[in-house]
Parts: structure tokens; C-alpha cells; sequence
């Protein structure tokens, strides 16, 4: 993590008693994104590899963009306090002997990308032919665009909208999915700041992060608006008719829940060294209630305004989120399950488990349930939808509704 600030903030909670020893601690945060990469690492089903006519390949679902859709966290089925072996089974890297995270992440697992085998288009099944994912952990606005119009590479490989041109030339693209924005807003940083404020300063974060994420909002809007505009100049030029495909931009869902929502006490170290959790009630209602509420009503206002339809996750793991009373923790005696199980990756920051990067997004079960709403809107050609699941379900029972 970056250097903490001492900027002057709100006061937060009085200071609850430090006083219990901090062995096990799991936080001292930086979450979100971090990733670099190398090489291209597509992942299709069936995918052809010679030049094709717009119509005359197989089939394909394309996800681009960041982390809430390469597929970062996949490696975890649930959260388990336990450090060793196969983690009580919520460790898909696990080989018996030690781990593997390529198992999961295939050759993304060294580059950082994080492809997952779960990742939101590879668990849209029963869809298209070809399931493709070119998004990486960590990208920007910058590596969609396309490279003559001010695209950016990422550690080593292409901007996006070029990897598309090949996929577009490859395969029969239907729908192209996109998640992006996050990391231009700092998401990272917004977390590694409430955590760090929780943890360290005993203040609250939502009051000077929500004028951060103000300050730069409409800027990152317009560059999501030219991200679209760059992927409909590559199908254009791969010879796609608008009408032949179309673009579903996603919104971000929240990995904490509400205060009430909660099921550690906000004081003490329960929320750091058990939950994974460490964030105020006041900035876990903030973030909850207003910082992802706002971002998805921006993200919906592109959509419309560039002829994209909009897939609002912002409620997609109600209930699952990482410390929600309605899920719980693996354990010995709780096994990993996709209808009790956290569905989001906790903060790990001292790097017991795995990398920090994998923190607060969607692990193995909430990827499966975000396919299952891209399958759902795939089989919707018009109109905006919000994604929900259902308590006591696993993927089968998420659930669209229309949005105007």
C-alpha cells in the first residue's frame, strides 16, 4: 500500500480498545486492482483463427475491461480463517501439495491479469460458441481505446479495442460486454483509504473520498462514453453492421454490505482480523447507498446515450457480501457453498492468502452468478435490466428485472 495520509478528516467513532493482540490480523488493506500483464491469453470455446466474414464464425460473447470482469478472485470459494492447506476448501489453487494459481487463472496467474475459469463470459453458458475474455485486472479507460486514437498498453500487451479486431475477424460476435471506469475513479484507493481510516486514523473516509470521486467523475464518464465509441469503430471496421451485435455495459456491484447488514460489531477487531471486513458503519453506508448507486446511475446515462444497454449489478450480492449476516464463513464444520458462502473475496492485505489484488470482488460463486446474468441479458435483445439473486439459491436463482 501507498503511504497513509494525515490530511485532516471527520471525526469518526471513539477509539475502541486496541488492547487484544493482533495475531491473525487480515487487513492493513490495499484491494482492488493491481495487475500487469504480458501476452493476449484469450479464452474461447470453439473460437476459429483464420480471417472470417462477420457471419461466418462460430458464435462468440466478448467481456472487456477490468476486474469485475476478467474473472479477479475466482480463485476462492468463500473465506476461511484457515491458512493452510486447502484453506477448508475455499482454495481452488490448491493441488493437494501446495498451490497452483494458474489452475484458475491459467497463464493471467503470473501476469496478473487474472483470468479466471469462472469469470463472468466463461460462466455465461448455453449462450454462444465462443466465450472470449480480453479483460485484465486493473485496466483503465486508457487500454480499451483503440492504439491510433490514444489507446494504451497494458504491462506489455495491446490496448483492447485492437485485441478486439482480431476476435471481431475471428468469430461471430454477438454481444460484447464491458466493465470499465472503476480504476480510472481510484477505486483502490478508495478502499485502501477506509480501511486505513478504520484501522489506523479511527476517522471516516466518505466525506473526503465522495469529493474525490466527484472531481473526477464526469471525466471518467466521457472516457467510458469513448471506450463504446471505440469498440463500434472496430466492428465497423471488421465489417459488423451496428444492428449485427451489441454492447452490454455493466455497473459494479458492492462486496460490503450495509451497516445493518453487518454481522460484526463496528468497534474492536472483529471487522479486521476475522470478518476481512474493516470499514465504519457511516462509510459502509456511504459506499453502499451512494458511492455505488451513483456510479451505476452515471454508467446507465452512458449507456443510453451511446446505444449500449445497461446491466445494473449494483444489488447483485445482496446478501452474499463479504461480513453479511446472511452468509458465513467456511470452516471445518461449513463447507464451502454457493447458497451459504460469502460470494465476495475479503481483504487480505498482509498476503496470508493469496495475492492482495484478489480483495472485495467477486470470488468463484458471485462469478458464477454474474454469467448467469450476462446468459440472462444475452437472451434479451432490447432494454436495461438490474440482476439480482436469490436467497438460499445458487447462480440458477439470479434473476433480472427491467430498469427504464
Amino acid at each position: 500500500m501507498t503511504g497513509f495520509r494525515t490530511s485532516t478528516r471527520t471525526s469518526g467513532p471513539p477509539r475502541p480498545n486496541r488492547s487484544k493482540t493482533r495475531s491473525g490480523s487480515r487487513s492493513k488493506s490495499r484491494c482492488l486492482a493491481a495487475a500487469v500483464l504480458a501476452i493476449t491469453g484469450l479464452v474461447t470455446t470453439g473460437a476459429g483463427t483464420s480471417a472470417a466474414d462477420p457471419t461466418s464464425g462460430p458464435t462468440a460473447i466478448v467481456s472487456m475491461g477490468d476486474s469485475y470482469i476478467s474473472g479477479e478472485a475466482g480463485r476462492w470459494q468463500g473465506n476461511s480463517l484457515t491458512n493452510s492447506g486447502s484453506r477448508d476448501g475455499t482454495d481452488r489453487a490448491w493441488t493437494g501439495s501446495g498451490y497452483d494459481p494458474s489452475r484458475v487463472y491459467g497463464t493471467t496467474a503470473a501476469n496478473g491479469c487474472h483470468r479466471s475459469d469462472s469469470a463472468e463470459v466463461r460462466s455465461a453458458t448455453g449462450t454462444t460458441q465462443a466465450l472470449v475474455n480480453i479483460a485484465c485486472s486493473g485496466a483503465t479507460t486508457a487500454n480499451v481505446f483503440r492504439s491510433s486514437n490514444g489507446g494504451q498498453s497494458y504491462k506489455g500487451e495491446a490496448p483492447q479495442a485492437d485485441q478486439l479486431a482480431a476476435v471481431a475477424a475471428a468469430n461471430n460476435v454477438k454481444t460484447i460486454a464491458l466493465s470499465i471506469g472503476g480504476n480510472d475513479l481510484g477505486f483502490a484507493d478508495i478502499i485502501t483509504s477506509c480501511a486505513t481510516d478504520y484501522i489506523i486514523w479511527y476517522s471516516y473516509c466518505h466525506d473526503d473520498q465522495q469529493q474525490a470521486v466527484d472531481a473526477k467523475i464526469d471525466t471518467v464518464m466521457a472516457n467510458v462514453g469513448k471506450s463504446i465509441d471505440e469498440i463500434r469503430a472496430v466492428m465497423s471496421g471488421a465489417g459488423y453492421a451496428a444492428a449485427g451485435y451489441r454492447i452490454v455495459l455493466q455497473s459494479y456491484p458492492s462486496p460490503i454490505p450495509r451497516a445493518a447488514d453487518n454481522r460484526y460489531v463496528e468497534s474492536g477487531w472483529s471487522r479486521t482480523n476475522t470478518g476481512g471486513c474493516p470499514f465504519w458503519n457511516k462509510d459502509s453506508d456511504w459506499a453502499r447507498d451512494s458511492l455505488v448507486p451513483q456510479i451505476a446511475n452515471r454508467l446507465k446515462g452512458v449507456a443510453a446515450a451511446k446505444g449500449a444497454q445497461f446491466l445494473d449489478l449494483r444489488d447483485m450480492l445482496q446478501g452474499r457480501e463479504v461480513c453479511a449476516k446472511a452468509a458465513k464463513q467456511v470452516s471445518a464444520t461449513q463447507p464451502a457453498s454457493a447458497t451459504t458462502s460469502e460470494w465476495a473475496r475479503w481483504i487480505d492485505s498482509n498476503g496470508t492468502q493469496g495475492p492482495v489484488q484478489e480483495s472485495v470482488h467477486p470470488n468463484y460463486f458471485g462469478q458464477l452468478g454474474q454469467g448467469r446474468c450476462l446468459a440472462l441479458i444475452y437472451a434479451k435483445p432490447t432494454g436495461n435490466y438490474t440482476c439480482r439473486n436469490t436467497a438460499g439459491s445458487g447462480a440458477s436463482g439470479m434473476y433480472l428485472t427491467a430498469v427504464s
